[in-house]
């Protein structure tokens, strides 16, 4: 996979893609990230790459000329149809399911605004998702693209040593993960479920997935409201709300 970021902040993205799980997914060739500086796409003497909104307000806009032809620069370099992904707040919130979609994708290009917006042609005719990491405001679009980059990365086969990993994540099943326990098997009196030290491994995997619905109740019940149990989870699902 291929990702390119389009950022005015590129250093900020330098210990984030250069150090642990991103890092070794660029070693084993999983994925080439490269970010680039938009604002050497600008077509004047000074660099600028935003100008005062039409019909007055605060702040600044992100004008259209640097991306549009940043993108299209980074198109006839890769030869490939990328999704062209605008990080905003006004986006589609994202979710474990979007990152899998982008997972399968061969090339990303990711932009990253500052100011007040974007022109709004960007949005209608350079884009093809607009994605938001939550229901918040940030300075610029750089953490969301950095969020975006590590859980998209993670899925790619090869990047994680083991490849259950990303598999048996929350959300990736449609429920939150089961708990996890290692050694001592007693901490000062805190002792591990003894189902987990029975070696007896399908009495495991039941209570794996039990417990990932019962935090799943417990935490977030609007998960649930997306789910199709199976008749095993409904009576479990019962017997939590009765022991509640």
């Amino acid at each position: 996979m291929k990702i390119d970021v389009l950022s005015l902040f590129p250093e900020m993205f330098t210990g984030v893609v250069n150090t642990s799980i991103l890092k070794q997914a660029q070693e084993r060739e999983a994925v080439k990230i490269q970010v680039v500086d938009f604002r050497t796409y600008a077509d004047n003497k000074h660099r600028k790459v935003d100008d005062y909104p039409y019909g007055g307000g605060a702040g600044m806009v992100l004008s259209p000329q640097p991306l549009f032809d940043a993108v299209d620069a980074l198109k006839r370099e890769s030869g490939t149809k990328p999704r062209v992904i605008l990080l905003c707040p006004q986006g589609e919130r994202y979710s474990q399911q979007k990152a899998e979609e982008l997972a399968a994708e061969e090339h990303l290009i990711l932009l990253c605004g500052h100011y007040e917006g974007y022109d709004e042609r960007i949005r209608e005719h350079l884009v093809t998702d607009e994605i938001s990491i939550g229901d918040y405001v940030l300075t610029g679009g750089e953490l969301g693209a950095m969020v975006l980059i590590d859980s998209v990365a993670r899925l790619l086969p090869g990047v994680l040593g083991n490849e259950e990993s990303a598999v048996t994540d929350s959300f990736s099943t449609g429920l939150l993960e089961h708990p996890h326990y290692t050694r001592p098997a007693d901490f000062r009196g805190m002792k591990v479920p003894d189902v987990l030290l029975s070696g007896h491994h399908k009495n495991i995997e039941e209570w794996r997935e039990k417990e990932a619905l019962r935090r799943t109740w417990e935490r977030r019940p609007d998960l649930l409201e997306q789910e199709t149990l199976s008749e095993k989870q409904q009576r479990w699902l019962k017997e939590f709300r009765e022991k509640h």
